[in-house]
């Protein structure tokens, strides 16, 4: 435990650039979790949503340190609170957000599971249609427009 009294989740070496997670990959997983998308709101805040529901935002890459709130369970919610560098997240900690700044203070492994869970948090509340459509593999093919259909009459 550190000096502060709180316990540590897995801060990861600052000088170790491998287990740290940066903006930009932490952006690229959140899109890649199945139905995500990424708006711009408040500001420059970088809110990410799934069937337009928040479920992470991020600060504006300009603000230092970084910053992101993301959705928890409330066990987790409890359990993160209590680490050095997260807290409740303002406004939304009554429906268990909370807020890590820096980002180095978890490790990469952690912090995918908490964003891929608090994801899962969001389509768990989602109608069972959206679920599976959400749920559904992408086709790949290509819908032809009515006038490529009759060229190739």
């Amino acid at each position: 435990m550190p000096i502060s009294g709180k316990p540590e989740i897995g801060a990861a070496s600052r000088n170790d650039e491998k287990n740290r997670m940066t903006p930009t990959a932490i952006e690229k997983f959140l899109l890649s979790l199945p139905g995500a998308k990424l708006s711009i709101q408040w500001g420059g805040e970088r809110v990410f949503k799934v069937s337009g529901k928040m479920f992470a935002w991020m600060a504006p890459r300009s603000e230092k340190p970084q910053r992101i709130s993301f959705k928890t369970n409330d066990d987790s919610f409890h359990i993160l609170t209590q680490a050095e560098g997260i807290r409740p997240s303002p406004y939304l900690a009554r429906a268990h957000w909370v807020k890590v700044a820096p980002l180095d203070v978890m490790k990469p492994n952690e912090f995918r599971a908490y964003l891929s869970r608090a994801h899962a948090l969001i389509v768990s509340k989602l109608s069972k249609k959206k679920q599976a459509e959400l749920s559904a593999p992408r086709t790949t093919t290509r819908r032809r427009s009515a006038r490529s259909l009759r060229r190739s009459r």
